[in-house]
């Protein structure tokens, strides 16, 4: 029989980690409070850290735990001792850890043996003797370079053995960079992307300066498409499961540790649900098609490409106009407990009102709308709306919700992202 294909969801804080848990990851991967490549993620403290992974664990869905940085000789010692704090973490502890740098392998090797590892996508794992060097040295899986054709994965597949796991990402934000090493981050801002600290410059807009006309600033065009020469577009795969599990892929990676609950759920939920149709026939999975692509556009998305899946990207995988967002939906919330009185408990995320029509976000795949009936605070003083970030709240909906439920507003609006 077949191994099941993974589904791996990213999570950038504990609410982030329940919601990708039950809207369907098989695992889901999470960074510490350092030594990961996304330092302005909200991160894990090490108490929120052994929470998570408790809770993953009694849902059985793993957590991997990244520490991918390029480490310059100043890290050392704090790496050692940040593995060492892994190793030690109570009650459970993450079942792998992502990582890239040849130096941060062998100290894990050595302070956390016990804990599986996994090469990250950063380390440019583009062949299968590379695949097979990290697997000598003691590696469970390794991730795909964003650079491959499923040509060159399927090649992988068959010359490395099948307990060697391959990881690729699927969906998610596309670096310009040769498997995501940049310096522009590191040249303007001083900050380096190579050890967690990116400014996304390539979401900026350019112009190029004449040498004798200091001052006078000329607008780079391509094709009269605008001036965005670095703004790729989002990556998805949803279309092409088949030739993704053809080609051997262990587990699919989803991008995104930065991203909101909602971005997450939706994400989620729609691989999950190609997987499981797929799995139980390719006829069902091809005819709920238009429903994956529908629910994959009402998360926020930068225009959708196919990367190097199928062989090298044109001009038409850039965006050279704007460098902006398309966002379908807001994220009002997550729905907590219910109250013996029978309202649930919500941390507000962004305003909404009594009377406003709202969709209540499942992981059964339904989006029932509602009409908001009453809003509280936590004294129980009634309240026309909730304007205030972060507020929690009381309220009601006129239906049962269960904990974990997202609420969400449908938009019409283009969000700018740098």
């Amino acid at each position: 029989m077949n191994k099941k294909t993974e589904l791996l969801i990213p999570a950038g804080s504990l609410e982030v980690l329940k919601v990708a848990v039950i809207f369907g990851a098989d695992a889901v991967y999470i960074g510490g409070g350092a030594y990961g490549l996304r330092a302005k993620a909200k991160n894990f403290p090490p108490k929120e850290m052994a929470e998570g992974i408790a809770f993953a664990h009694a849902h059985g869905v793993k957590v991997y735990v990244t520490a991918n940085i390029f480490a310059h000789n100043e890290d050392i010692e704090g790496i050692r001792g940040y593995l060492e704090e892994l190793s030690k973490l109570q009650p459970e502890r993450p079942d792998a850890l992502i990582i890239s740098d040849p130096g941060v392998f062998s100290i894990a090797k050595e302070v956390c043996p016990e804990i599986e590892i996994h090469i990250s996508t950063q380390a440019n794992n583009t062949n299968y003797e590379t695949f097979l060097f990290w697997q000598k040295l003691g590696a469970s899986r390794v991730v795909t370079a964003r650079e491959l054709s499923l040509a060159e994965i399927k090649e992988i597949r068959k010359r490395t053995p099948p307990e060697l796991e391959i990881e690729t990402f699927v969906h998610g934000a596309m670096c310009i960079s040769y498997s995501g090493r940049c310096l522009l981050s590191n040249y303007f801002t001083g900050r380096d992307a190579n050890q967690g600290a990116c400014t996304h410059p390539c979401r900026w807009k350019y112009a190029v300066m004449e040498e004798t006309r200091p001052g006078v600033y000329l607008p780079i065009y391509e094709n009269e498409r605008g001036t965005y020469l670095f703004n790729s577009k989002d990556l998805c795969m949803i279309e092409y499961i088949p030739e993704l599990l053809e080609a051997g892929i262990d587990s699919f990676k989803i991008e995104g540790r930065m991203k909101t609950a909602l971005y997450v759920a939706t994400v989620a939920r729609t691989y999950r649900r190609a997987l499981d149709d797929y799995e139980k026939s390719p006829q069902l999975y091809q005819k709920n098609l238009p429903w994956y692509l529908e629910q994959i556009k009402d998360c926020t998305y930068r225009q959708f490409t196919t990367g190097f899946f199928f062989g090298k990207p044109s001009n038409e995988t850039q965006i050279y106009d704007s460098n902006t967002y398309v966002r379908e939906y807001t994220y009002l919330g997550m729905v907590g407990q219910r109250t013996p009185e029978g309202f649930y408990r919500l941390e507000q995320r962004n305003k909404f009102s009594v009377g406003e029509k709202i969709e209540v976000m499942k992981p059964d795949g339904s989006n029932p709308e509602v009409t908001v009936k009453r809003i509280m605070d936590e004294a129980g003083h009634e309240m026309d709306s909730a304007p205030h970030a972060r507020q929690k709240l009381l309220i009601d909906l006129g239906m049962e919700l269960d904990e974990f439920d997202i609420l969400r507003r449908k938009e019409q609006e283009i969000e700018t992202d740098k």
